[in-house]
């Protein structure tokens, strides 16, 4: 949902963390990289301290052509701080906008808790990859088998003890996921807040029509159901919202 406003029109502060009692609902840690305007996530069960990760984000300097781990390194330190054993790394979508921090973690975590846990995304993925090989001439050997699981349209997923369902959201990307736990549902870049919109349509395979049923889609669930967005963009006399 979009964020309340304060009289000077201003995002009001809240903290970055959400938790409930209830074990139906999540612990969510929504933690922001600046640089590309990325919210993301780690969505936890707080009664078995499973959790997993949204759109990780790895840094990329494109004047230096620098790629660093700050951020995917904020996100393991918060994960140790927390005691959290993650259980799976999960994409929205392909990004275009910002690298991924996916394999990173997934290597980082398979040394400290034992295991790689498996990444994550649409079944249409493969569609994207293949017009992005034809495009720039990669081979498909290049991105194959890249991901680990491939979900179909309401698949169910656990995380610990708590049911999340992959929703299509189709329309920025062919390939778009929303991930829905509890009374959350993680949109990635189907909808932005109220004064930014929707994403942008004019990839290889977005779809204006497409990207507008999906934004009605996640506004005709219940108002007791929070959205939160893959992006923000506050403007220099904003204060950033943290959802």
């Amino acid at each position: 949902m979009s964020p309340p406003r304060n009289a000077q029109g201003l995002y009001q502060v809240r903290p970055n963390s959400t938790s409930s009692a209830s074990t139906k609902e999540p612990t969510i840690h929504n933690i922001f990289e600046p640089a590309t305007g990325t919210w993301q996530y780690i969505v936890a069960d707080p009664s078995a301290k499973a959790a997993i990760i949204i759109d990780p984000v790895l840094n990329y300097e494109p004047a230096t052509q620098a790629i660093t781990t700050t951020a995917a390194d904020e996100l393991l330190a918060l994960v140790k701080e927390k005691g959290y054993q993650i259980e799976r790394i999960l994409e929205t979508h392909a990004h275009a906008d910002h690298l991924t921090a996916s394999a990173y973690l997934q290597h980082q975590l398979n040394q400290t808790q034992g295991f790689k846990p498996p990444i994550g995304i649409g079944k249409r993925i493969a569609q994207v990859q293949n017009l992005f090989g034809l495009r720039y001439h990669i081979g498909k050997e290049e991105y194959e088998q890249v991901f680990d699981h491939l979900f179909d349209d309401d698949e169910k997923l656990t995380i610990g003890g708590l049911t999340a369902t992959a929703l299509h959201l189709p329309g920025h990307t062919p390939d778009h996921l929303g991930y829905q736990i509890g009374e959350n549902i993680f949109c990635g870049d189907s909808l932005f807040h109220i004064d930014i919109g929707t994403a942008r349509c004019d990839f290889p395979g977005g779809d204006a029509k497409n990207l507008y049923n999906s934004a009605r889609r996640l506004l005709e669930f219940d108002e007791s159901v929070k959205i939160w967005p893959g992006h923000d963009y506050p403007r220099p006399t904003e204060t950033l919202w943290h959802l």
